[in-house]
């Protein structure tokens, strides 16, 4: 099965923009899980820029599906995490420059720092994913690591300017969703996927869980978001279907 975890980041940002109540991100959750959702994602920054702790907490108590909750190697983090308690982590790189998620956690550099909140997680049973980019030797650091999954970072994908880019980011992608279900991880992709993108990541039958964000918020903003979840649901199918 390919999951869909929608991320309602910027739902958030619309609402921060204004400092306002509105839209609600609890809302926007409830609304993606009615459209066939499998999971709401969400990352809370250290600048908190988008996400609140408050949504976070609501969230928990009011997610049907899996509540995954990106977040930075910090203590704070840690500490939100084992209060919190969602069903899943995938630990991001971040930097309070970057507009988004700028590339993966390098884990082979900083396995040093990732392993003892890796250990600390999934001790309290929660489910650990590493966000990383399809580098053999990263998702070999994850298992190393005991991580429960690898999330590739499918920007290579998503923003090659040419065939021959889109072809080589393609391969890369599809050998280390390979190796990473060799080795026995869990394997879960995104970052930029969309619409008309997402078909040849879904039809990796090594991949069970694709987390998207920007383009069903984009989307959502003119059809609603029930309307949007399930057309990129839809688009999944297709492409795991193989009728891409």
């Amino acid at each position: 099965m390919l999951r869909l975890g929608v991320n309602i980041d910027h739902v958030a940002t619309i609402r921060q923009a204004r400092r306002a109540k509105q839209p609600d991100p609890v809302h926007a959750a409830v609304l993606a899980e009615m459209g066939g959702a499998d999971g709401i994602t969400v990352h809370l920054r250290g600048d908190r820029r988008h996400i609140q702790d408050r949504d976070l907490e609501v969230l928990r108590q009011t997610v049907q599906t899996r509540l995954n909750l990106e977040a930075a190697v910090t203590q704070e983090m840690t500490r939100i995490v084992l209060t919190v308690k969602p069903n899943q982590v995938t630990l991001v790189p971040e930097r309070r420059e970057e507009v988004t998620t700028e590339g993966g956690l390098d884990i082979v550099l900083n396995s040093v720092q990732i392993r003892p909140m890796v250990k600390t997680l999934q001790d309290a049973g929660i489910e650990v994913s590493l966000f990383v980019d399809p580098e053999l030797e990263q998702v070999k650091e994850a298992h190393k690591l005991d991580a429960h999954a690898v999330e590739l970072n499918t920007a290579a994908w998503s923003e090659a300017a040419s065939a021959r880019a889109r072809e080589m980011a393609l391969r890369k992608l599809s050998d280390t969703s390979r190796f990473g279900r060799k080795l026995g991880l869990a394997v879960h992709a995104g970052h930029g996927l969309d619409y008309q993108n997402v078909g040849e990541i879904a039809a990796m039958s090594e991949i069970s869980e694709l987390n998207i964000g920007h383009a069903i918020v984009a989307r959502a903003v003119l059809v609603g978001m029930e309307r949007a979840v399930r057309e990129m649901a839809d688009a999944m199918r297709v492409g795991r279907s193989g009728r891409v």
